[in-house]
């Protein structure tokens, strides 16, 4: 990795703590201006309808903090609770609402063997989260506009992740491939968010390392080709560790063994997305920034795709 990739090189320092809050405000700002411009134009406020089925728990937190991030730009998020039997029909209704530009899922919604179905029943044309295959064949295949010239929509929170990366000081100088040459770990291989990621980062030049329970997957740069390449790799943890620019991580479990300071190369960027604690603190004092959520940029960023489906 080159010096227009490493954030610092020092040897003696603590881990630069990143707040996604602040990130998420300069954000909301440009969010705001164009939210104010669709609205008189629709003569509404730009509306999303949330669906979720459960009372508490992360997905009924994630939907507050949904709620509080679109009024901060003017956006109505409208929760509605539905039973499991019901979460079809509510999205369908959704997609034929001429008065809802946007709709947010909040899962578990109807059980795990429906879930995804669901985020195809969702019209693409309202998908805020990026989720629908329409969307996700665009990014597995690095295609970045439609043809009309509009940009594709990218999953929320692997969006929000390369955009605190930036914050982070993480890029070079080639447009084609401002990640050329770096080296990430991805601990997490959810089709939500650890796949899309590492996809997404590999479209940029990243090498990324793929890891879960079970195996370890290379996802090679989309350097000399139209998009990146995905092979089995028999690297463990701590050789990719050891060798990574950046460590994202994302394991839903407090049974994890934390990333700890001995493993990670001195200066490495290190992001935790998981709502437990994925790293051991003493990469405070090994890695050059530290990321320690991303929830806030996650809102900001669905509130970015409604904007951008509503002026398709």
């Amino acid at each position: 990795m080159d010096e227009h990739h490493r954030p610092w090189t020092g040897t003696d320092m603590t881990a630069r703590v990143i707040d996604p809050a602040t990130l998420a405000q300069a954000f909301r700002t440009e969010v705001s201006a164009d939210v104010v411009r669709l609205s008189a134009e629709r003569g509404r406020p730009l509306r999303i309808r949330g669906l979720l089925s459960q009372a508490e728990g992360p997905a009924h937190t994630y939907a507050t903090w949904a709620q509080r991030g679109g009024a901060s730009v003017g956006i109505d998020v409208v929760l509605s609770h539905v039973a499991e039997g019901e979460a079809a029909a509510a999205v369908a209704a959704a997609n034929a609402d001429e008065d809802v530009d946007g709709i947010f899922c909040y899962y578990p919604l109807a059980g795990p063997l429906d879930d995804p179905w669901l985020r195809e029943l969702v019209d693409p044309r309202k998908d805020v989260e990026g989720m629908h295959s329409f969307w996700s064949r665009m990014l597995y295949e690095n295609r970045r506009e439609l043809d009309t010239g509009s940009r594709a929509i990218l999953p929320c929170t692997p969006l929000a992740i390369l955009k605190l990366l930036g914050e982070a000081g993480l890029g070079g100088s080639t447009a084609q491939a401002p990640l050329e040459g770096v080296v990430v770990v991805v601990i997490n291989r959810s089709e939500v968010v650890g796949r899309p990621l590492a996809a997404m980062l590999a479209n940029d030049g990243a090498e990324v390392i793929s890891l879960d329970v079970s195996s370890t997957q290379l996802f090679e740069p989309a350097i000399g080709r139209h998009a990146h390449g995905v092979r089995d790799s028999d690297e463990d943890r701590r050789s990719a560790l050891a060798r990574a620019d950046v460590v994202i991580t994302g394991v839903p479990s407090r049974s994890f063994p934390l990333v700890g300071a001995d493993e990670i190369a001195p200066g490495a960027i290190c992001v935790n997305f998981s709502q437990f604690r994925n790293f051991d603190d003493s990469v405070h004092d090994k890695a050059s920034v530290f990321i320690p959520r991303v929830g806030p940029m996650t809102v900001t960023m669905a509130m970015r795709n409604l904007v951008r489906l509503a002026a398709l």
